[in-house]
């Protein structure tokens, strides 16, 4: 137990230590609900290429990978008998590999945990009305404004299946979701 508390003050693993104590002091403020999974999410989590896993849960699964992966390097490493410079080398090649480790164990787990995190609008708005935004509605191209049964507004893709097109300040509903295309069949 000594060991694991000195490597955990030590030199790389502290780095990520201190980053490990804001992470678990975010996550407690997520569940008393102080604030939310994605309140650091300036942008859409897929702008940043992480599909649809918030910024949050990126940066703290990195920052654990990160934290064990410099754990055991050091405790690999440890105190021996060996000169300074070497230890220094060693210790930054811990954290290297920490950094790395951090960057693809991270990078690997996005695809699983983009699983947890989609959000399909189609059964919340199918059958909702909603207002044409767009010059037109055709079989290509279109978007419609359309209020959730929580109240937001929100702006969706649109498609109409008929060839006469569908103008701006229109009114219809949306019917059924093409997931493939992400957009929604206007009913009118």
């Amino acid at each position: 137990m000594e060991h694991f508390v000195l490597a955990t003050f030590s030199f790389p693993v502290v780095l990520f230590t201190f980053l490990l104590v804001v992470v678990a002091g975010y996550w407690v403020l997520v569940a008393l609900r102080v604030s939310r999974v994605d309140a650091l999410d300036p942008v859409a989590p897929e702008a940043l290429g992480l599909g649809r896993v918030p910024l949050s849960v990126a940066l703290s699964l990195a920052t654990v990978i990160a934290w064990v992966v410099s754990l055991v390097g050091d405790l690999l490493v440890g105190d021996s008998a060996r000169p300074v410079p070497v230890l220094a080398l060693l210790h930054t090649a811990v954290l290297a590999a920490a950094l790395l480790g951090a960057l693809f164990g991270t990078r690997a787990a996005l695809v699983p945990l983009g699983r947890l995190f989609r959000d399909d609008p189609a059964p919340a708005l199918v059958g909702c009305p909603c207002v044409v935004r767009t010059g037109r509605v055709d079989r290509t191209f279109g978007q419609a404004e359309v209020t959730t049964r929580a109240g937001e507004t929100v702006i969706v893709q649109v498609r109409q299946p008929d060839t006469r097109a569908i103008r701006t300040g229109s009114t219809a509903t949306l019917g059924e979701y093409d997931r493939s295309g992400r957009f929604f069949w206007l009913t009118t």
